[in-house]
């Protein structure tokens, strides 16, 4: 698949040399860690066919199995400090949306914070990952993505609410353009991340879902309902709640009524 990916990429992408495949692997966002930690440079990129420990938002499970999805992680080394990078998931959600959209032909939207959905379903995941150096500055970021490609059918625990882009467009995908388009789209989203704030947050508000939806936010053991207005240029989701009051929330959990089983 790797030779397919670089056949794939733009002529003028400079990350094509530094891809690596791996028909299985553990996370690849644990692997590259390791690699960051060595001095691997930006740009390096990890792509597996399975992965055996894949992990989401929140230490979920992010379920990888072979043969049917693209499990993708890419190293960046901004200097700036970590504060500069708060829009970071923002803009790996919506260079996502990007790759979908020309390798599949539709665009999807994003569920906030990072749930790629269509139709209701989740058809792709982001964790995103600083390490910060002794002085406070950022020694690398790692953006990891897991895209349902092909799948059909999931395990019943999430089969309501998992989906693919097979089940979106009808026909088999190919899996190789998907990861070739992506890592177009990350690369493209880096050289703007620090520069392109307001041009990425303007992009991901066009594609967030979640705004002028009624939510659920779930912090800690607290339930709060309210109304999704707008995020903010740290990509913070801004709600009206119930009780009148408006806030801006960056952590916990956000269900969106009529969506994931939510009513």
């Amino acid at each position: 698949m790797l030779k397919e990916i670089i056949e794939n990429l733009s002529s003028e992408n400079p990350w094509r040399d530094r891809i690596q495949f791996f028909e299985t692997i553990t996370s690849t966002n644990d692997v590259l860690k390791q690699l960051a930690n060595q001095g691997a440079p930006e740009g390096t990129v990890l792509v597996a066919d399975c992965q055996t420990g894949g992990r989401g938002r929140l230490g979920r499970t992010f379920l990888s199995p072979s043969q049917v999805g693209i499990y993708l992680s890419v190293l960046l080394r901004p200097n700036c400090k970590p504060s500069e990078l708060m829009h970071l998931t923002c803009a790996s959600a919506t260079a996502t949306c990007t790759a979908i959209q020309e390798a599949a032909g539709f665009r999807p939207g994003i569920k906030w914070t990072n749930d790629i959905v269509y139709e209701n379903r989740k058809l792709s995941g982001t964790l995103t990952e600083l390490s910060i150096q002794p002085d406070g500055s950022t020694a690398y970021a790692i953006i990891g993505t897991g895209i349902n490609c092909n799948q059909m059918d999931f395990p019943p625990e999430i089969r309501d609410i998992a989906g693919s882009l097979k089940m979106a467009t009808g026909r088999q995908i190919n899996r190789a353009l998907v990861a070739a388009k992506l890592i177009d789209a990350l690369y493209d989203t880096n050289r703007r991340l620090l520069t392109g704030k307001s041009e990425i947050i303007a992009s991901y508000r066009r594609d967030c879902v979640t705004l002028g939806r009624k939510i659920s936010v779930i912090q800690k053991d607290r339930v709060r309902h309210g109304t999704a207005l707008d995020v903010d240029e740290a990509g913070a989701l801004i709600v009206r709640f119930d009780d009148g009051s408006v806030e801006t929330v960056n952590s916990g959990e956000v269900s969106v009524r009529g969506m994931y089983n939510y009513v």
